[in-house]
């Protein structure tokens, strides 16, 4: 890629990577626009692995430094994602093209029911801890989050969310606080995976990530300083305008 191409990306991930630790969705732009630019696919798919890594890594420190962590849940959460990441690895390097379009924005419709209703809100609303049945059913609901996270990534933020905020009962920033972790964990073993069956563009996927972290710390710090509202804002506005995009704009 030319220089501007470069540029280009990183810009780009810039707004992919305030999305994805928002909401979801950065991957929505920043994978169609790799291959609007030649990349094949799947190539593309791979790559955007970097850039979610680096995102995420950015993320949970951010997080850290500010004193919101709770490593012992994230790393269980994340060992159940991980054996559904590696099968949908695999399965992800030999995605073409964009069939899933009109099924990703039925999950997002759901999503959107979902967050709206339901839930332990006194639980969320005092910052409780989830109780023993929230935990099991968060745990077993990994396991699919991670098939699809290492299958496609795309809007893999939008099935984590429900899952924390309304099966467990966590409250939007914890429930981002623990969605970088996940899917920072998952993504090192589903790059990996990527990097032996496809060619990986690491300079692309360089570029990308830089923009990717500026993003994930924007997004990470105003979180913290404005609360779940505008989480709840910006997630609610992205899942609208993507829904229509994929309805209409395939």
């Amino acid at each position: 890629m030319e220089i501007w191409q470069l540029g280009l990306l990183s810009a780009i991930g810039v707004v992919a990577g305030f999305l994805n630790v928002m909401a979801g969705g950065g991957s929505l732009l920043t994978v169609p626009v790799m291959v609007f630019m030649g990349v094949p696919g799947p190539v593309a798919n791979g790559t955007n692995r970097i850039a979610i890594l680096a995102q995420n890594i950015t993320a949970v420190t951010a997080f850290f430094r500010r004193g919101f962590s709770d490593f012992k849940l994230s790393l269980t959460l994340a060992a159940c994602a991980l054996p559904g990441a590696v099968a949908g690895a695999l399965a992800g390097t030999r995605l073409e093209g964009a069939w899933f379009n009109r099924v990703l924005a039925i999950i997002m419709l759901g999503v959107m029911l979902v967050m709206a209703t339901g839930g332990n809100r006194k639980n969320r609303e005092a910052g409780g801890e989830p109780s023993r049945r929230q935990l099991l059913w968060g745990h077993i609901c990994m396991a699919g989050v991670g098939f699809y996270g290492g299958f496609i990534q795309l809007g893999v933020g939008f099935i984590i969310m429900p899952v924390l905020h309304r099966v467990m009962g966590l409250d939007l920033v914890r429930t981002n606080m623990h969605k970088v972790f996940i899917v920072m964990s998952y993504t090192v073993v589903a790059l990996l995976i990527f990097a032996s069956q496809v060619e990986i563009l690491w300079i692309v996927g360089a570029a990308l990530a830089v923009g990717n972290s500026i993003g994930g710390w924007i997004a990470t710090h105003v979180q913290l300083e404005r609360g779940e509202g505008i989480v709840n804002l910006v997630l609610n506005t992205v899942l609208v305008l993507f829904i229509i995009k994929l309805l209409f704009f395939p």
